[in-house]
C-alpha cells in the first residue's frame, strides 16, 4: 500500500500557507470595522489545527516523495485547500451555504472565475479581497506546477519543457525551493507593477490591488458587478489587456531574464503562435462588428482585442454582453476558450503548444501518405519531438474532449438546457469563468444552478486545472500498490 504520509505532510504545510493568507482579510476587516475579521481569524485557527494535525501525524520515519506521491500531492492539494478556503465564505458576511462556498473557493484557487455571488457590491472588502487572494495563490501554484511537476510527470506532452534540473522526483524536491522563490518574487513584482498601473489608470487602491491579483492569475474575479465596465475609460482596459498577455507568457522566460539571460522571445514558437491566434481572431471579430453591427473601427478593434485576450487566456473579464454581438463572434470566442496561453503561464485551456504538436503530427502523417518510405519526424521549436510526446498530447486531447462531453451530459441530466450545460462544462474544464445563455452567461451567475450541478462543475474545475491525466492516474489499481 502506498505510504501517503509524505503527501499529507506537504499538504499540511500548504494549509499553513492558506491560513497565513487569511491575515490579509483580517487586517482589512479590522480597518473597516465590519466584524468579518472574527470569522477569518476563526477559519485560520481551524485551518492551522488541521494542518498541524496532518504534519504531526506524519512525524517519524517516512518514505521519500516519489513519482506516485507527486501525482497524489497535486490532486490532494487542489482538493483539500478549497475545503478550508470556503469556511470564511460560509460563515462570514457572504452567508453562502457550504456548497456555494466550496464552489466559489474552488473557482478561486483554480483561477476559473465562475461565481455564485450575484451581488458583489453587498460583500465586505474582506470577502472580496479573499476571493482575489485565492486566485492569486492559485496562479502561482499553477506556475510552479507547470514548471516543475508537469514536465516531470509527462502530463499531456509537457515533457518537451523538461530540464535537466528537474529530471527525477528527487531532483525536483531537492532543487525546487530556489526556483520557487524566484518565481514567486517575479509573480509578486508583476502584481505590484500592475497594481500601480491600475491605480494610475483611475482605480482606487483597493480595486487596483484586487484586479492586479486576478489579472496576473488570469482568474477574472472583480470587485464590481459590471467587472471592468465600471471604469469606462480606455486606460483600464489597456492595462488589463497588457496584464493578461503578460500572464499568458511562459514564466520561465521571466526567470531567464531575471537571471541575466538574453533569450529572445521570438525563439519560443508558442509565443508567436499565441499572438498569431489572437491577431487572427481580433481581425475576424472586428470586421464582423464593423460590417454587421455598425461599430466604428476604433470601438470594434478595441472591443475585439480586449475580449479575445480575456477569453483566450481564460481570465473572463467582460465589458459588454458579447452574446449581443451575433453568432460568429460568440462561436469564435467559445472556441477560443479551449486554446489557452503558453505552457508555464497562469492561463488555462488546452495550451498553444499542444495545438502546435498536433499540427506537426498531422502534417507529417499527410506527408507520409505520399512518401511512405521516407523517415519524417514531427518537430517543435525546430527540434524533433521526443518519443511519446505526440501520443501524450493526443491522449490529452481525447480525454479533454471526453471530459467536456461527459460533464455536458451529466449537467443535462440534472435538467439544464443544452446551452447552459455545454458552456458550463466547457468553461470549467477550460477554467475560463463565464458561460453562455441567460443563466450563466455574461450577465448571470452560477448561483441558481442545483447543488449537484455545482459539485459536478467544481470537479470539472479540478480536472481542468490539473490537466486531467494527473487526476485520472489516481484511479489505476496499480497506482496504490507498493
Amino acid at each position: 500500500m502506498l505510504d501517503i504520509r509524505p503527501v499529507l505532510y506537504v499538504v499540511g504545510l500548504l494549509l499553513l500557507v492558506l491560513a497565513a493568507a487569511m491575515a490579509a482579510p483580517v487586517a482589512i476587516s479590522i480597518a473597516d470595522g465590519d466584524g468579518d475579521w472574527v470569522v477569518f481569524a476563526a477559519s485560520a485557527a481551524v485551518t492551522v489545527f488541521f494542518a498541524l494535525a496532518m504534519i504531526l501525524s506524519c512525524e517519524g520515519p517516512r518514505s521519500r516523495l516519489n513519482l506516485r506521491h507527486v501525482f497524489l500531492l497535486a490532486a490532494l492539494t487542489w482538493a483539500a485547500l478549497p475545503l478550508f478556503a470556503a469556511l470564511p465564505l460560509c460563515f462570514g458576511s457572504a452567508k453562502l451555504d457550504y456548497t456555494d462556498a466550496f464552489f466559489e473557493a474552488m473557482s478561486g484557487l483554480t483561477t476559473t472565475g465562475s461565481t455564485v455571488l450575484a451581488d458583489v457590491l453587498a460583500q465586505t472588502h474582506a470577502t472580496l479581497l479573499w476571493r482575489s487572494v485565492l486566485q492569486w495563490l492559485g496562479g502561482i501554484g499553477i506556475v510552479l506546477m507547470a514548471v516543475t511537476l508537469l514536465p516531470m510527470l509527462r502530463v499531456g506532452g509537457m515533457q518537451v519543457f523538461k530540464t535537466e534540473a528537474f529530471d527525477t522526483p528527487d531532483k525536483v524536491f531537492a532543487r525546487v525551493s530556489p526556483v520557487a522563490l524566484q518565481l514567486i518574487a517575479i509573480y509578486a513584482a508583476l502584481t505590484l507593477i500592475w497594481s500601480g498601473l491600475y491605480w494610475a489608470a483611475g482605480m482606487e487602491a483597493f480595486d487596483a490591488a484586487n484586479h492586479a491579483m486576478t489579472t496576473l492569475s488570469t482568474g477574472g474575479f472583480s470587485t464590481r458587478p459590471e467587472s471592468l465596465a465600471h471604469w469606462p475609460g480606455l486606460a483600464v482596459r489597456v492595462v488589463a489587456t497588457l496584464g493578461m498577455i503578460a500572464a499568458a507568457m511562459p514564466f520561465t522566460l521571466y526567470l531567464g531574464l531575471a537571471r541575466g539571460g538574453r533569450r529572445n522571445l521570438a525563439l519560443d514558437s508558442q509565443i508567436g503562435a499565441f499572438f498569431t491566434v489572437v491577431a487572427a481572431a481580433v481581425a475576424v471579430i472586428a470586421a464582423w462588428l464593423v460590417i454587421g453591427n455598425g461599430y466604428d473601427v476604433r470601438s470594434a478593434v478595441g472591443g475585439a482585442v480586449f475580449h479575445v485576450v480575456s477569453i483566450v487566456t481564460g481570465t473572463g473579464y467582460l465589458t459588454t454582453d458579447i452574446q449581443l454581438w451575433g453568432g460568429l463572434p460568440v462561436a469564435l470566442l467559445f472556441v477560443l476558450q479551449y486554446v489557452g496561453g503558453c505552457a508555464g503561464s497562469t492561463t488555462c485551456g488546452f495550451k498553444i503548444f499542444r495545438f502546435q504538436v498536433l499540427y506537426a503530427a498531422a502534417k507529417v502523417q499527410v506527408a507520409r501518405m505520399l512518401r511512405p518510405h521516407v523517415v519524417m519526424l514531427p518537430r517543435y521549436n525546430g527540434r524533433p519531438l521526443q518519443a511519446g510526446v505526440t501520443d501524450s498530447v493526443m491522449a490529452f486531447f481525447f480525454l479533454y474532449a471526453l471530459s467536456v462531453a461527459w460533464l455536458t451530459v451529466g449537467l443535462s441530466l440534472l435538467g439544464l438546457d443544452f446551452t447552459t450545460a455545454i458552456s458550463g462544462a466547457s468553461t470549467v474544464i477550460s477554467n475560463v469563468g463565464p458561460g453562455l445563455g441567460d443563466i450563466i452567461g455574461p450577465t448571470g451567475s452560477f448561483a441558481t444552478l442545483p447543488d449537484p450541478a455545482k459539485w459536478m462543475l467544481a470537479l470539472g474545475m479540478l480536472l481542468g486545472r490539473l490537466e486531467i491525466l494527473s487526476v485520472l492516474v489516481l484511479f489505476q489499481k496499480s497506482f496504490w500498490r507498493e
